[in-house]
């Protein structure tokens, strides 16, 4: 690990830029000052994933902060990707949390806008947005690559190097311009994507074939998003949430199984066997919200284990 503000490549982007087909995956902090269940997922999840998500107070629910679970991550042996929201700070929160989380470690940024404080337990609070999430990605990019901070004044010692991470939801309206809200956050800056949940593999397919044709796969490393489900119930429930398609057959399948959670590992199998097909594709990001025990069983049914072993170099 660098100390002193030197490049020193993340895990993800050795594994993505030497051309391997990337694993992530996904812990939701606790609504605790806790770090045990943290500490315990990513213990499981390390050897089967190349890095680990933490959501910043997702849903707009208070939780432990993102930054302080990736320091989690890392103590228990696992490399993080430290999600952060546009939602809750202004342009000097944001960029004094990516300093600290530089020097603690971090090497991997999400940028998000964040959910509405409407979905969240404290909807009487205030809502911030002073960015949008293209404009974060090109904020981080600016002090990375620019060394500045986003009023233009130079970072002259130490400036943060993230790989820098951007979210897509493929299917949400209005669908015919999701490749070029994708374009933006690329020409923003984003080095990998991370998909929302994949269900239907041919109106997926047809995203990706619009983000081939704009030359898109050549410049951003795209992960498509993988949620197992435990039950047909849970699985109705997700196709009731905008932005997410999921077709009938699936559900219909679940309703049909005698262990719908096994059924749930399958599904989730086949869509990563289907989607490693699929041009453009570099990895998978898998979200088990609240079943993050289930990430090893899933990873290694699919084929995807041993994980590349790299050694992340330390300047001398």
């Amino acid at each position: 690990m660098s100390q002193n503000g030197c490049k020193t490549e993340s895990r993800l982007e050795r594994v993505l830029r030497e051309g391997h087909f990337a694993v992530t995956a996904e812990v939701g902090p606790p609504k605790s000052a806790s770090s045990k269940g943290i500490s315990r997922h990513a213990a499981a999840i390390k050897e089967v994933a190349d890095a680990i998500n933490l959501t910043d107070n997702q849903t707009a629910i208070v939780r432990l902060c993102s930054l302080a679970a990736a320091v989690h991550v890392m103590q228990a042996g696992g490399e993080p990707v430290m999600q952060i929201t546009c939602r809750d700070r202004n342009r000097i929160a944001i960029q004094s949390d990516l300093l600290g989380a530089y020097s603690l470690g971090v090497r991997n940024v999400l940028c998000l806008t964040g959910d509405h404080i409407s979905f969240g337990n404290h909807p009487q609070a205030r809502t911030v947005y002073d960015l949008d999430s293209v404009q974060l990605v090109k904020l981080v990019r600016d002090m990375r690559e620019n060394r500045r901070f986003q009023n233009g004044e130079e970072i002259k010692v130490a400036p943060p190097r993230f790989f820098i991470g951007a979210a897509e939801n493929p299917f949400a309206d209005p669908v015919e311009f999701r490749a070029l809200r994708l374009g933006k956050k690329v020409k923003a800056g984003a080095d990998f994507i991370q998909t929302q949940a994949v269900f239907d593999i041919d109106r997926f397919a047809r995203f990706m074939q619009v983000v081939r044709d704009m030359g898109l796969d050549e410049q951003v490393f795209i992960l498509a998003g993988i949620v197992p489900t435990r039950s047909a119930r849970a699985l109705e429930r997700t196709a009731t949430v905008p932005g997410m398609v999921v077709p009938q057959e699936l559900i219909d399948r679940m309703k049909g199984a005698a262990d719908q959670e096994k059924e749930g590992v399958a599904i989730a199998v086949e869509l990563i066997s289907r989607l490693r097909e699929i041009p453009g594709v570099r990895g998978v990001h898998i979200m088990a919200i609240a079943w993050e025990e289930i990430v090893p069983e899933i990873v290694r049914e699919a084929g995807l284990l041993p994980r590349p072993r790299l050694e992340v170099p330390t300047p001398a």
